[in-house]
């Protein structure tokens, strides 16, 4: 990618960032029905190959476009104007059918927009279709029996990950290049560690929520940014921080929060802990953690300071300490459908189902009190650091018909040991982002998790805008490079 005298984007559109997209938009050098064309046309051609969209109309996405070009000749400076974006599928795109990934919800139609559309729609942005989740965005890979498997850009034979990987998917391809995603629990996160983006989980409640599917994780779950880097990940949430009173979650002082401002604003003398494992003692591939290591040296060479360090988190926190609630929450909402009939689920969400079924009240409350316990832990951690820093997921991407690596470090993995670097943050209501760091021994991208406390959004991301400038890498996928 390159930039013209005047600061404006040239060369290929799909490379182009959102920011640039609406910068050429907005002075005139392209309109967002051009930009349109170019996605759709690629959406054609690429997305049989990956399976990242479950509905696309390109007649839709063309008139969304010229109506932004209409308002602009009108007059009208909306900030993101003519950026594509997608939609995943357990959020709602209005009219446009809305399934969770789930043959529950295969003739649901979406009755509006969710509160995140809406808002990106208002500032000019144009939504391309709605890409594929996990069943319930419960999973860790992006495989239903409704929609089939969805496939990683820098490798067919690869998962992107999940739940959120058919958004992933879509940017690393050249399909768009923004994404609104969720994350209950890494669910941005990792697959964009797996596809070389960045993305972002903001602080619990900082983008409203307030109308859509029942969420199983509603406690934990939050709307992510996926992006090709991190300034047009802080642009997307800047664009969708607000407040809404309707979403328990939603808090007023977000209705003012802004990260943009502070990216660039310079490096203070941050306190900045390190771990490789969390202090969880998690297995990471050798080769990852190898890369791990040359990259904290980058860091150190570039002037942070870092201490090896970790929260001291209670007894029971680890690998998805919380996951029963997922589980039981899955069983209150679903429970009743999978007992009239088994065959229309996911057999991993069934199984979910099944054990959620079997939880007590009890044990609910005995997962709510750790949930409290680990977001004292994790707060207490930062009288003494600033941020804190560690994996996105110990592996590179794995086989796409399994439902995670065998092994993890030479040690036998379960089919959630690829993903216990993530959701603590998301019990502890506390802002993650992912950005690409390196590449493993299969040539595939890594991702470095940077954290903070509760509301340091605009710091952990003006710490991963330094990161991403001192690896300095070009994380182009193959479908990206090959135009």
């Amino acid at each position: 990618m390159s930039t013209s005298a005047s600061g404006l984007a040239s060369g290929p559109i799909h490379t182009l960032k959102a920011r640039e997209v609406a910068a050429s938009v907005l002075t005139g050098e392209l309109s967002a029905r051009e930009v349109a064309a170019v996605m759709n046309a690629r959406i054609a051609r690429l997305d049989p190959l990956l399976n990242a969209f479950v509905d696309h109309r390109p007649d839709d996405v063309l008139a969304a476009a010229a109506a932004v070009d209409t308002r602009i000749a009108a007059g009208e400076r909306p900030p993101l104007a003519g950026v594509p974006f997608t939609v995943k599928d357990n959020l709602w795109l209005g009219g446009r059918p809305a399934t969770f990934g789930s043959r529950l919800f295969a003739d649901f139609v979406a009755p509006r927009d969710s509160w995140c559309v809406a808002r990106l729609r208002e500032l000019g942005a144009v939504p391309l279709g709605v890409t594929a989740c996990s069943e319930f965005a419960c999973k860790g890979v992006t495989s239903t029996p409704l929609h089939g498997n969805t496939l990683n850009p820098w490798d067919l034979a690869r998962t992107p990950g999940g739940s959120s990987g058919g958004a992933v998917a879509a940017v690393a391809a050249g399909l768009g290049p923004l994404a609104l995603a969720t994350d209950a629990g890494g669910s941005t996160r990792r697959p964009a560690a797996h596809t070389g983006l960045v993305g972002m989980k903001p602080t619990l409640g900082y983008v409203p929520n307030p109308w859509g599917f029942d969420d199983p994780n509603h406690l934990l779950s939050v709307i992510g940014q996926v992006g090709r880097d991190v300034e047009d990940c802080a642009l997307m949430l800047d664009a969708l921080a607000g407040f809404d009173g309707r979403d328990p979650l939603s808090q007023p002082v977000f209705a003012t929060a802004r990260v943009g401002d502070a990216l660039k604003a310079g490096r203070p003398p941050w306190r900045v802990a390190v771990s490789a494992d969390l202090g969880c003692g998690f297995a990471v591939d050798a080769d990852v953690l190898a890369a791990f290591e040359r990259a904290i040296d980058v860091l150190s060479d570039a002037g942070w300071l870092t201490v090896r360090a970790h929260p001291a988190w209670p007894a029971g926190g680890g690998e998805y300490p919380l996951l029963a609630l997922q589980q039981a929450e899955l069983a209150a909402l679903f429970g009743d459908s999978w007992r009239r009939d088994l065959s229309r689920f996911d057999p991993d969400i069934a199984a979910q189902i099944e054990q959620g079924a079997a939880v007590g009240g009890a044990r609910v409350a005995e997962v709510l009190m750790l949930r409290d316990k680990l977001s004292a832990a994790y707060a207490g951690f930062f009288d003494r650091f600033d941020l804190l820093i560690t994996l996105t997921s110990p592996v590179e991407a794995w086989a796409a018909d399994r439902l995670g690596p065998a092994e993890i470090g030479g040690r036998p993995a379960g089919p959630r040991g690829h993903a216990g670097f993530t959701p603590l943050f998301n019990y502890c209501g506390a802002p993650s982002v992912s950005i690409p760091f390196g590449f493993g021994r299969n040539g595939l991208p890594l991702g470095l998790q940077i954290a903070g406390p509760r509301y340091a959004d605009a710091r952990v991301l003006a710490a991963a805008w330094q990161a991403e400038r001192s690896f300095g890498l070009d994380m182009r996928s193959p479908m990206m490079r090959e135009g």
